[in-house]
C-alpha cells in the first residue's frame, strides 16, 4: 500500500513518479485527482481498475496552459476561445472538445475531449514538466467523492504509486461546459454556476 506523503511533495518527484509509469494520487484545485501519464498504456489500464470504472468511459485531460491544445489537434470554437480568455481559466472548467485532424496516438477513437487548466500551482508545474496528464477524480465508479486523501485511498481498488495529502477538499468538481454543441451546453454544473457561465457566453 503507498503511504501517504506530506502535503510538500516536489512537482518533480510526482512528474518523476508518472514518467516511471506511475499513478499518482494527489489534491486538484477542486477534488482528489488519480493522475497517469496518457503515452504510458500499461499505467491508463491499472488506473481504469483502480477506479472500477468501464473502458467505455472516457478520461479527462489536464494541461497546463493553452499553447498545449495545439498538441492534442482540438477545435477550439468561439465559445470555447472565450471562456479560456476569460478569469475562469485556470479554474474550475471543463471544457469539451472535438478534433480538427489527428489527435495524439492516446487519443485515437475519440470523438472528443474534455480538457482543464487547473488553477493549482503545484499541478500546473508538473503538467509543465510532463506535458498534458489524464486527471480523474479519486472515487470508484459510482461512489461518493473524498474529502480526505484517507477516504480517497480506502475506496481505491488497490493503491496508487505515489499519494499527496492535501488536506481536506471539497467534493465540488469543475462544471462541464461542451463546446461541440452550438450554443454550447452546461452537462454538469459544479464549482462555476452555470448562470455566470452563460453571462460570460452571451
Amino acid at each position: 500500500m503507498s503511504r501517504p506523503e506530506s502535503g510538500d511533495v516536489a512537482p518533480e518527484a510526482i512528474a518523476d513518479c508518472l514518467r516511471r509509469g506511475g499513478i499518482v494520487l494527489l489534491p486538484t484545485d477542486t477534488v482528489y485527482g488519480l493522475a497517469v501519464l496518457p503515452s504510458n498504456p500499461a499505467a491508463v489500464e491499472r488506473l481504469f481498475q483502480l477506479k472500477r470504472r468501464a473502458r467505455s468511459r472516457q478520461l479527462p485531460v489536464m494541461i497546463a496552459a493553452q499553447d498545449q491544445l495545439a498538441t492534442l489537434g482540438v477545435t477550439v470554437s468561439e465559445a470555447a476561445r472565450r471562456v479560456l480568455r476569460s478569469p475562469l481559466v485556470p479554474g474550475a472548467i471543463t471544457l469539451v472538445m472535438g478534433f480538427a485532424g489527428a489527435p495524439p496516438p492516446w487519443l485515437a477513437g475519440r470523438e472528443e475531449v474534455a480538457i482543464r487548466i487547473p488553477d493549482d500551482a503545484r499541478l500546473l508545474a508538473v503538467l509543465r514538466l510532463t506535458g498534458p496528464l489524464f486527471v480523474t477524480s479519486a472515487n470508484t465508479h459510482g461512489a461518493a467523492t473524498p474529502e480526505s486523501l484517507r477516504d480517497a485511498l480506502a475506496q481505491l481498488d488497490g493503491a496508487p504509486d505515489l499519494a499527496v495529502d492535501g488536506g481536506t477538499l471539497n467534493t465540488v468538481p469543475s462544471t462541464l461546459l461542451n463546446c461541440r454543441r452550438d450554443p454550447p451546453v452546461v452537462e454538469r454544473e459544479g464549482a462555476i454556476a452555470t448562470a455566470d457561465l452563460m453571462a460570460l457566453l452571451r
